[in-house]
């Protein structure tokens, strides 16, 4: 038999640790921010294609908003470098139309983003606001005849306070892109499209001869007081 050899002993097992918990990597909830390009001036050229020696035509403020007061916003659907292609917010008449768009140049523009989203349900007669997917506003509208846009994808243009008594439009009025500004629709004899006030409540649910998408004023109250629409707001009006 061997001698002088002793079979070394078993080292001792280490003592088992806590592993650390990965935490995990918030995962964002709703659609992406809408992105909206605000002119730098009152005029924005517009442009067929990325690169464009020179514009096909240029906006001005006149074509999409009320007063002079109000900026000149666009829906932005893309981008290529220095390049933005945006919802254009003039009516057909200023060469746009619903589902229009066109090309900017960055450098003319300033950009901002919104989580809110404004959806239209013509056949439900309702109109509801998303804040990132969360629904935080749900009121019954009314809708007039030849004043309800199309389905489509419009933009919030502007935002006006009629003067106290003017029961058509009511408390407020956000105009849509891809149509007259409100006031120059009055002016024209032409049903204004956009959301706004003046909504009787036995209106609610149903169609009327005029007005566009119209709430009950303390409906459209919340909408600009507590919701607060930035111009630029993507408004989706379906079937």
């Amino acid at each position: 038999p061997l001698t002088g050899c002793t079979a070394a002993a078993p080292a001792p097992s280490p003592s088992p640790t806590a592993a650390a918990t990965p935490v995990p990597t918030p995962t964002p909830t709703g659609p992406p921010p809408a992105v909206v390009a605000t002119s730098l001036g009152a005029e924005l050229a517009l442009y067929a294609e990325p690169d464009a020696a020179a514009p096909s035509r240029t906006l001005v403020s006149a074509d999409v908003v009320s007063v002079p007061e109000v900026p000149l916003t666009a829906l932005v659907v893309t981008t290529d470098g220095d390049w933005l292609e945006v919802l254009v917010p003039a009516a057909p008449a200023q060469g746009g139309t619903p589902a229009a768009t066109a090309w900017v140049r960055a450098d003319a523009v300033t950009l901002s983003s919104t989580t809110l989203r404004v959806e239209v349900r013509l056949a439900e007669h309702r109109l509801l606001v998303e804040d990132a997917g969360e629904v935080v506003l749900d009121v019954a509208v009314a809708l007039g005849g030849g004043g309800v846009p199309a389905p489509g994808r419009y933009s919030v243009t502007e935002l006006l306070q009629p003067p106290a008594g003017g029961a058509l439009l009511g408390a407020y009025a956000y105009g849509l892109s891809g149509h007259r500004p409100v006031l120059a629709a009055f002016a024209a004899g032409e049903v204004p499209v956009a959301i706004h006030g003046g909504a009787p409540p036995e209106a609610l649910g149903g169609d009327a001869p005029t007005g566009g998408v119209r709430l009950q004023d303390p409906d459209v109250a919340r909408l600009v007081q507590e919701v607060g629409l930035p111009l630029g707001t993507p408004v989706d009006v379906v079937a």
